[in-house]
């Protein structure tokens, strides 16, 4: 009988916070460790073995191994290549500049999975998130909706707090999401946010926030809200990875939930396979099940743009390997 499998690639920071929630998580009977540094793989393995049997919470069996580990794979979840690393206080650093090196890891990866499976699904967190997912999607024949990244997940869960600590509620209590990239022109869908009910121009009447709501405003601090993780402790890890396990969960219990998924355009907002960004997404069993093309304002619109725009610059440093001095890439 088929065992529920999981198979992380890249354990670094990330990929050891993927494993840890995914073994707490209790729904995998297999995982599988890949990493280009076998020794960290193993001992990633052995640590993770050593905690189950220390909590006896989980039968999940853990292991380290190379790519054949994907030809029985459930979900694969893609956290390999070097991530941002912490830079001056006052300087955002931009997914962008990793688009070179980790093209070419996206690239490595993907021939290592295709070897052996075209079934599994494929979540990808690797940034610059949005260029290796259409890189993925699109280069190696692989099914339709079996392959998506984390995209704004983990912004929109920043968004919420922020209004839920602005109007003092219960972050659950706010329905709101982010869309674009998953990075400085990521933009919230401020027109959609309500608080059981209540939308974007009632809030300030009915909850009395400290601050009142702006549109630029909370763009801006969620964009920061990263960067404020990232030059406190040098890099982000625990809520993305929670974000990954959240949509492998989702896929093995095909929950059918709707989630900001990063995943290539096909003819949304006049898109039409020639860039990958964030929108709401159905997920279950086959991965991306269906795209929701929800309607924007204008300001939206323009917003999604310019973020389209930005991506396309990164996707074509990636593909170039230049980074134009005209560009805007570096920030």
């Amino acid at each position: 009988m088929k065992r529920n499998k999981l198979v992380v690639v890249g354990v670094g920071h990330v990929g050891s916070y993927v494993l840890a929630d995914a073994m707490k998580l209790g729904l995998f009977a297999e995982i599988a460790v890949i990493d280009i540094d076998k020794d960290v793989a193993y001992g990633e393995a052995l640590d993770q073995e050593h905690a189950t049997a220390l909590t006896y919470m989980s039968n999940t069996t853990v292991h380290a191994g190379d790519y054949s580990e994907c030809a029985n794979a459930d979900v694969i979840i893609c956290a390999a290549g070097p991530s941002m690393i912490k830079s001056d206080e006052d300087a955002m650093p931009d997914r962008a500049q990793l688009a070179v090196v980790n093209s070419e890891v996206i690239r490595e990866v993907m021939t290592g999975i295709t070897k052996y499976t075209k079934d599994a699904i494929i979540i990808i967190i690797t940034n610059p998130l949005d260029t290796m997912v259409y890189i993925a999607e699109n280069e190696f024949g692989y099914p339709k909706g079996r392959i998506f990244g984390t995209g704004t997940m983990l912004d929109s869960a920043r968004l919420r707090k922020i209004i839920a600590v602005n109007y003092d509620i219960d972050p659950k209590s706010v329905t709101g999401y982010m869309m674009g990239e998953h990075g400085h022109t990521a933009f919230p869908v401020l027109s959609r946010l309500n608080v059981q009910g209540f939308g974007e121009k009632e809030l300030d009447q009915v909850f009395q926030g400290k601050e009142p709501l702006c549109r630029e405003g909370i763009k801006q601090q969620v964009v920061k809200a990263a960067f404020d993780v990232l030059n406190g402790k040098g890099w982000t890890n625990a809520g993305v990875a929670q974000a990954a396990v959240t949509l492998a969960k989702t896929v093995m219990l095909d929950e059918r939930s709707v989630y900001p998924v990063c995943t290539t355009l096909h003819g949304q907002y006049g898109y039409d396979g020639d860039v990958a960004l964030s929108m709401p997404c159905v997920i279950g069993r086959n991965g991306v099940e269906k795209q929701l093309e929800i309607a924007l304002d204008s300001q939206e619109l323009e917003w999604l743009h310019q973020s389209a725009e930005y991506i396309k610059e990164t996707m074509e440093v990636a593909k170039t390997g230049k980074i134009h001095s005209k560009s805007k890439i570096l920030g």
